[in-house]
């Protein structure tokens, strides 16, 4: 590249000469001619701070057009969205295959589609009659869907052109839409970036409410790259174990609402039905009183869920090294509940097998069900069943302490409203549940009420 030329620039005039000199040639001024490199080809070419489109800039209390949610039909998918549909959004779902995404998304484009809001579902995985197919066994046949079969991003927006923009649109699945713009298989990161992009960019420009179905991998992480989480508006999980029947929605991001909410359904055999009261689901089967078994009030955004904590002490006398099985909770965090019990109860595990299953396949990550998972250990390691009818919540220290949690008082009204009498959990708790409540100060006092029980 040749070397650029130096040039002198007058600040009176702004004439240009090619070598310095006291005055200028033009105006006569002295001591105005200053150094100045002229652009080069590259920067000339690269420079971004001219030749652009004002950008129109507005106050935040500047009037505009309020967004009105669109309710999708099935109250649980709307409570996780925070409401319903934001005209304009884009929504990412992921899922493990199988799971029921697209089951639930032809379900509720189907209520929006008689409700007499224009929907189009497009299957790149699916042909057009296996989608009709499960539609007819959903009993949702009649339903004005407008569906295709498109993989080509250029041949779907050409199509959407053609028509008024409609009120939901639904990609089954991102991962399988393409660009004839970009080198790459469907699925690549360059490919799912750059679809995903041109998707979003029609559904802001048209008020279109996207939802863009996402593989996950064996982690359980959304395919592709990190960057399609931050395109989007709202991310989804939709969560469960195959075995079970239940379903959970989980807000992961949300630009438009809270991101602890969650939807419950329960997979029949006319597809995913909501479920209203997800505590009778996971509480079912609890005719008798049994040795470590606890009940847990979760907290899910301000939804309570009440949870049954199981928990199974097997003494060895071999002598073996023992094992540690979980389900369903964090193993760190039973192996310091252990340790715990051991140093400040003076309880013994080492010589025994703990297994802890927190029933239904729910997964528990609230710290308030410290106290739920230790009194189903004590209890299951003195044989002696937990106070029937009694819940237990409450964060446990590492000295041993009942630490306060979050909105004690609701989880305490959602379990008299199933008909509990009893909960026990840390002090300076407002009950106004009715609730016969005790207050624990350390988890020596619990270890106490659960060897003192008959």
């Amino acid at each position: 590249m040749a070397k650029p030329k130096k040039r002198y620039v007058c600040a009176a005039c702004g004439s240009v000469s090619h070598r310095w000199q006291g005055q200028c040639p033009d105006c006569a001024e002295w001591n105005t001619l200053a150094e100045d490199v002229p652009a080069t080809v590259f920067s000339q070419k690269h420079d971004l701070s001219s030749g652009g489109r004002a950008v129109e800039f507005v106050e935040l209390d500047t009037p505009g057009e309020e967004l009105v949610r669109q309710p999708t039909g099935l109250a649980e998918f709307d409570r996780a969205l925070g409401g319903g549909l934001v005209p304009g959004s884009a929504v990412l779902m992921g899922g493990d295959p199988g799971i029921g995404k697209s089951t639930l998304l032809l379900q509720a484009a189907a209520k929006i589609a008689k409700d007499g809001r224009s929907t189009v579902y497009v299957s790149g995985e699916e042909a057009a009659g296996q989608v009709r197919m499960r539609a007819s066994r959903l009993g949702l046949a009649d339903a004005p869907i407008k569906l295709a079969a498109a993989t080509s991003v250029r041949d779907i927006l050409t199509t959407l052109g053609t028509m008024e923009p409609p009120k939901l649109l639904v990609i089954d699945s991102i991962q399988t839409m393409h660009s004839d713009t970009i080198e790459g298989a469907p699925g690549t990161v360059s490919q799912v970036r750059g679809c995903a992009f041109e998707l979003i960019r029609y559904a802001k420009e048209n008020g279109t409410a996207l939802v863009l179905v996402g593989h996950v991998t064996k982690d359980g992480n959304i395919a592709g790259p990190r960057v399609l989480e931050h395109m989007v508006d709202v991310v989804m999980s939709f969560e469960g174990e195959r075995s079970h029947q239940y379903r959970i929605l989980r807000a992961l991001k949300n630009r438009f609402g809270a991101v602890d909410e969650i939807g419950v359904f329960a997979m029949a055999g006319q597809g995913l039905e909501e479920v209203s009261n997800p505590s009778m689901l996971f509480l079912s089967g609890r005719d008798t009183p049994l040795a470590g078994s606890a009940v847990f009030p979760a907290l899910e955004g301000t939804r309570p869920v009440l949870i049954e904590v199981q928990a199974l002490i097997v003494r060895l006398q071999s002598g073996a090294t023992p094992r540690r099985a979980v389900v369903g909770w964090d193993n760190g965090r039973l192996a310091m509940l252990l340790a715990v019990l051991e140093s400040r109860c003076g309880l013994n595990f080492s010589s025994a097998e703990v297994y802890l299953n927190v029933a239904g396949g729910y997964r528990l990550s609230d710290p308030a069900a410290d106290l739920a998972v230790a009194a189903a250990l004590v209890s299951a390691l003195a044989d002696k069943p937990l106070p029937a009818q009694s819940v237990w919540f409450g964060e446990v220290s590492l000295a041993g302490e009942i630490r306060p949690v979050s909105h004690a008082g609701l989880r305490l009204r959602e379990a008299a409203k199933l008909g509990f009498t009893s909960g026990a959990g840390p002090q300076d708790v407002e009950n106004s549940s009715g609730l016969n409540y005790r207050a624990l100060k350390q988890l020596a006092n619990l270890v106490d009420q659960v060897m003192a029980s008959q």
